[in-house]
């Protein structure tokens, strides 16, 4: 949000602010809630990694890892400049991933193991080199939504052949995650005139980086439990200091 100060990193170029009084704490940040909120999903992320790499899951979910990581980081350089070049660095890892997402729903079932990587590589690249060129707003939007409704159909295939309890309500926390998220981002960009009233301000936006790191962890941890479960690695989800949960799997000497 607008306040009369450019510091450090110049004029706002960006497409985007939000609903947070610019360099309030800092000449250097220039929305310091919206920055620091990205610092959970880089936990979790790394967590997540970890886990993978200790139990040799499939390299697909150590990149998933690093991706959500990548654009947590690309988040905390756009909101912390507003400046073009670093909203792109959060805008296109967010293609990235729902592309990394795509792959790993649909790959178990894709009898051309060479093909989706390839072409989902070579769209990655594409869409990065034409994001670099041409300002997308409501385009890049619409892009995204309809990755997104890509995912839907698999994710809840899985969920309906999912028998075991607490993977199902990893499943209910990515979507109960992703609509308080959505509602925060919604009220933080359409009621900001109303927000910037009240004597506190909630941070939608924040809140929202937040809730979509959780979102994402859930997300990656059901997907891993769920291809533990095809390659018949006995997995079972179980809970870091009994709050965090991750799945733990049981692979056979041959595997």
């Amino acid at each position: 949000m607008a306040d009369g100060i450019s510091s450090f990193w110049g004029p706002v170029t960006s497409s985007h602010e939000w609903c947070e009084k610019n360099y309030v704490f800092s000449s250097y940040v220039a929305e310091f809630y919206n920055t620091i909120s990205n610092i959970p999903c880089i936990v979790l992320a790394l967590f997540g990694l970890l886990s993978s790499l200790l139990q040799h899951f499939e390299k697909r979910f150590s990149v998933l890892h690093l991706s959500n990581m990548a654009l947590a980081i690309g988040s905390m350089m756009y909101h912390a400049t507003l400046q073009h070049v670093q909203q792109q660095s959060d805008e296109t890892p967010m293609v990235w991933e729902m592309l990394l997402y795509i792959y790993i729903l649909y790959s178990p079932d894709w009898h051309y193991r060479s093909t989706m990587p390839t072409f989902l590589f070579l769209y990655g690249i594409s869409f990065a080199v034409l994001h670099s060129i041409i300002r997308f707003d409501i385009g890049f939007k619409i892009h995204y939504v309809m990755l997104c409704v890509l995912c839907i159909p698999r994710v809840y295939k899985y969920y309906i052949y999912t028998q075991d309890i607490p993977a199902k309500r990893l499943a209910k926390f990515y979507v109960a995650t992703l609509l308080l998220g959505s509602l925060c981002w919604l009220a933080d960009r359409f009621y900001c005139n109303q927000i910037s009233g009240w004597s506190i301000n909630p941070q939608g936006h924040a809140m929202w980086h937040v809730l979509m790191g959780f979102n994402s962890y859930f997300a990656n941890t059901f997907l891993m439990f769920c291809r533990a479960q095809q390659r018949e690695w006995s997995p079972e989800v179980v809970h870091f200091m009994g709050v965090l949960p991750y799945v733990r799997i049981k692979k056979l000497k041959t595997q």
